[in-house]
């Protein structure tokens, strides 16, 4: 089989422009011309296997990075936007979107900002949203969705304050009491901890006195206290990468901040590489892992899906968090499978079943319409108020990973993964699913035509092409 050719303009340009250098000088340390680098650049030639060796040699370059990079998640993000029934008799062919996200991928951003920020105008018209009427109504993304994006494009992996947290777990070079390492921290800043059964955190600038619940979990009170601790210590860390998203309201940089608080107590909590060797020491056994950093399922699983440091990445997972009415509150995706960013889940996702199975960790082999298949897990987990009439929320879990890294994990164990019939068939969003016979289909898919036959009724009231 010949070998596939290997296109990154975008990812050499973005490379060249981090280091500050012109293509000139570039070229020279790649051993190469200065016309040869421009084609590279603009993905007229494939970038050769000699600049491929001079990116690692010359600079430390994660070569692995050529062929990730942004293209898979712009590709399904257009797919998704492109389902609108606004381009319902005009969407690109799906070579054309891969042509966008590989060559133009500043231009394929832009342009779904800009269906964000049609879509958001609709729905504000279909609500009779009074917001319309306000002086500061605006057609951008919520802050929720631009925060969210940041992160998703990132790779969920923000060097600076992952090792800004692991040095501070790690003072001596080998992981500490991150609690006791915390207070101490404080203590300096004239902090003091109390507890509380009135709210989860509560810090007063004014008496220096920081409040957690005395009902949270223990992994919970933990994961706040280090929150609390970054946004006072980190302070200047977390303004500095703030700066470097250029956010476009007040609210994103708040929400933004809390994000990269929660990051850091994350990192903090369980230390890059401390965590990378145990999680390939248990086989990424949720529960155990969980017991020796004393965190969450949850904090674990959405840990794994973290470890993108170049040149010491653990395994691409997707993570994702699912509510009882299948919306998606919290997904990344290393991996290929990237996940609808309006609406919910597919159904034939395992993630679905958990709430079904309460305490049980769901196993499931799947294969998307491209023909990659994954192994995943689910698990409910709840959280409860603290008392009998506390609200107690509930939501599910889904970790999971191409089945090449499957043996890696404990959770394969006694799954055959040669057999191509125990892989389940699943999708993305039914707009972009291919799938003909799938009978949970909930809307037709965007690239197919459909026969209606008024005399005939199967599964769905209409047959795709």
């Amino acid at each position: 089989m010949a070998q596939q050719k290997l296109y990154a303009g975008a990812k050499l340009r973005e490379t060249r422009t981090r280091l500050g250098l012109t293509q000139r000088s570039f070229a020279e340390k790649l051993g190469v011309s200065l016309p040869y680098l421009n084609q590279m650049e603009n993905n007229n030639r494939p970038v050769s296997t000699g600049v491929v060796l001079a990116l690692a040699q010359e600079f430390g370059f994660d070569v692995t990075e050529l062929s990730t990079g942004d293209a898979e998640r712009l590709v399904t993000d257009m797919r998704e936007a492109l389902a609108d029934p606004i381009f319902a008799d005009g969407a690109p062919p799906l070579a054309d979107l891969r042509l966008a996200a590989s060559n133009a991928p500043a231009l394929a951003r832009s342009f779904l900002e800009l269906h964000r920020a049609y879509r958001e105008t609709s729905e504000r018209l279909a609500s009779m949203d009074e917001a319309l009427d306000r002086e500061d109504a605006t057609t951008r993304l919520s802050p929720w969705e631009e925060v969210r994006d940041f992160f998703h494009y990132c790779d969920n992996y923000i060097d600076a304050v992952d090792r800004a947290a692991e040095n501070f777990a790690c003072p001596s070079g080998t992981r500490g009491d991150v609690v006791e390492l915390a207070i101490a921290a404080l203590k300096k800043h004239g902090v003091d901890v109390v507890y509380s059964n009135e709210t989860l955190r509560s810090f007063d600038s004014e008496t220096n006195m920081l409040t957690l619940s005395a009902r949270a979990t223990k992994a919970t009170k933990s994961f706040q206290l280090l929150h609390q601790l970054a946004l006072i210590t980190q302070g200047k860390l977390l303004d500095a990468t703030l700066d470097l998203a250029r956010f476009h309201s007040d609210d994103s940089q708040k929400i933004a901040k809390i994000g990269l608080a929660n990051y850091f107590a994350g990192a903090a909590l369980m230390p890059y590489n401390a965590f990378l060797a145990a999680a390939r020491e248990t086989r990424h056994d949720l529960e155990m892992l969980a017991e020796r950093f004393g965190a969450s399922i949850e904090q674990v699983a959405h840990r794994l899906s973290t470890l993108q440091r170049p040149g010491a990445k653990g395994i691409p997972f997707f993570f994702v968090r699912v509510d009882q009415a299948g919306t998606i509150t919290k997904r990344h995706s290393a991996t290929r499978l990237q996940f609808a960013r309006y609406g919910g889940a597919c159904p034939l996702w395992n993630v679905h079943q958990a709430f079904e199975r309460p305490g049980h960790f769901l196993r499931q082999l799947a294969e998307t319409p491209d023909g990659v298949r994954y192994l995943s897990i689910a698990r409910n987990v709840s959280k409860p108020g603290g008392g009998f009439h506390a609200p107690v929320r509930r939501y599910a879990i889904g970790l999971g990973c191409e089945i090449t890294h499957a043996a890696e994990l404990v959770y394969s164990d006694d799954l055959d993964v040669t057999k191509p019939k125990a892989f389940e068939p699943i999708g993305i969003s039914c707009r972009i699913c291919e799938r003909r016979d799938c009978h949970q289909r909930s809307v037709p898919p965007l690239e197919r035509r459909l026969t209606i036959d008024l005399d005939r009724r199967g599964a769905l009231p209409y047959q795709i092409d």
